[in-house]
């Protein structure tokens, strides 16, 4: 029987939620791990859940990953929302926020997987990010729709006098409290929440969610959008930041329009995540969205690129040099497989639920699945005429598959056309579907080698749901 692919991206397990992942590596009892902390999405009707759970990987294999249990619960068994962790010496301190992020405690452990114990109440607020600088001193980030920042003392909860900062970066217009629109507000670069900050390469990097209010027509954003995830840097921990960019954005694939526009192909959400250098190579965690509200995330990974230029700026995402120099950068993009940069194997069974494209966005979405059952699928649901759903990217070898087998459920024909490389690239095979039949072997009109995207383009009448297909040699 073959084997079914257990992660790709999103890299947990398609029945897992947790999004606002901050990843951190550490070693522990002598191995080096990527552990993953985040909200836990199990309410299924409001955000996150009343526990967090710590997921890790070894540094060498991005897709095997175990899941240690639950870490922390809050002592009134409140919701609890995105948390971060860092380590000072031989210590690993959680930052939990309680009561839906309104109460910030630490909690700490020997293991980096837990439990955290012990909570103590901190003077920090909403979504906390720490960073233990080389000196051994602690800053501290948070804040909702206007940022804080501030040195912590030796207890790691309480702020040293002298050193808070309001409004280190501007601030997004709050419609929920109109009095922070009263000081720091930028339309262009605007600061949202989830605070994630990092020292690299020398330069103190201030990750967080933008809120865009100003048109990116290049990427589709023609409204209110904070799918971002961008950052800020400076030569300094706690001042001096200057503009940054974006690093990725949840919107799926950006179709190119002629006119120079973006199109969208994912229905984008919030966003929070962090940086994590693993092996030599940069990588961004994020999370996106599944069924039809915030309630369902899932985390995502994308390997990310990193430069200083000769001015001092730092690029982060997919950059632009110009004779070895970085010059500009935009947001990475959107894969279904993630940390598995040569693409996921085409001969294992995927999950629909790896799609990085649906479109035209508003109608099929992927069904949050909650069953942990080893390998379940998440499908594709409520596909109707013109809809496609497509893979960046798979790895299909030297040697070209023969046929591919789909699993579609449908109330009235279809015919589904297998598109290569692009959403309206070459037709490598099409198959007619019909009600009362799950599964369809297709023989393949062209060879495909290599590392290629893959799009399902589907046409007609009634609705249909997308489970999974594998390709065969």
């Amino acid at each position: 029987m073959k084997e079914r692919l257990k992660s790709a991206n999103p890299y947990l397990p398609l029945w897992e939620h947790v999004p606002d992942g901050e990843p951190r590596v550490f070693e522990y009892n002598g191995e080096k791990r990527v552990y993953v902390y985040g909200s836990h999405d199990t309410e299924r009707t409001g955000y996150c859940g009343k526990d967090q759970v710590v997921w890790s990987a070894p540094v060498d294999d991005l897709t095997d990953w175990t899941c240690h249990g639950v870490c922390y619960r809050a002592a009134d068994d409140s919701i609890l929302f995105a948390p971060d962790v860092v380590q000072k010496g031989d210590t690993f301190y959680l930052y939990a926020a309680e009561d839906r992020g309104s109460r910030i405690m630490v909690a700490s452990s020997k293991n980096p997987a837990g439990p955290f114990e012990n909570p103590k109440l901190t003077q920090l607020g909403f979504d906390p990010g720490i960073l233990v600088d080389d000196d051994g001193r602690v800053y501290a980030f948070w804040g909702f729709c206007r940022a804080f920042c501030a040195e912590l003392n030796e207890d790691m909860c309480t702020i040293k006098e002298g050193t808070l900062r309001c409004d280190p970066i501007g601030h997004t217009p709050d419609p929920w409290n109109e009095k922070n629109n009263e000081v720091g507000i930028d339309l262009r670069d605007a600061f949202f929440e989830a605070s994630s900050p990092r020292k690299i390469n020398g330069k103190y990097v201030y990750v967080y969610s933008k809120r865009y209010v100003t048109p990116v027509p290049e990427l589709g954003v023609y409204g209110p959008c904070n799918g971002f995830l961008s950052y800020k840097w400076s030569d300094r921990p706690l001042d001096g930041y200057r503009d940054g960019g974006d690093i990725s954005f949840n919107g799926g694939e950006i179709l190119q329009l002629p006119d120079g526009s973006g199109q969208q192909t994912y229905r984008w959400g919030n966003n929070h995540g962090g940086l994590v250098e693993i092996g030599g190579q940069w990588y961004i965690f994020y999370h996106r969205q599944t069924g039809m509200d915030e309630f369902a995330r899932q985390g995502m990974i994308e390997p990310v690129d990193i430069a200083v230029g000769k001015d001092g700026k730092i690029y982060i995402g997919d950059i632009t040099y110009i004779d070895g120099e970085p010059v500009s950068a935009r947001p990475v993009e959107e894969t279904s497989s993630g940390a598995s940069v040569g693409g996921i194997d085409a001969y294992k069974i995927v999950s629909a639920g790896y799609a990085c494209h649906i479109s035209p966005l508003g109608q099929a979405y992927v069904k949050p699945v909650y069953e942990q059952i080893d390998g379940v699928s998440a499908p594709v649901v409520k596909i109707t005429d013109g809809t496609t759903v497509g893979f960046r990217y798979l790895q299909f070898g030297l040697n070209a598959p023969k046929t591919c087998t789909v699993s579609v459920t449908c109330s009235a024909g279809l015919r589904v056309n297998i598109r290569v490389d692009a959403w309206r690239g070459r037709v490598a095979a099409q198959f007619d579907a019909e009600p009362g039949r799950t599964e369809y072997c297709v023989p393949l009109d062209c060879g495909i080698i290599g590392r290629r995207a893959v799009y399902f383009e589907f046409r007609g009448d009634g609705e249909a749901a997308f489970d999974w297909f594998t390709f065969d040699r």
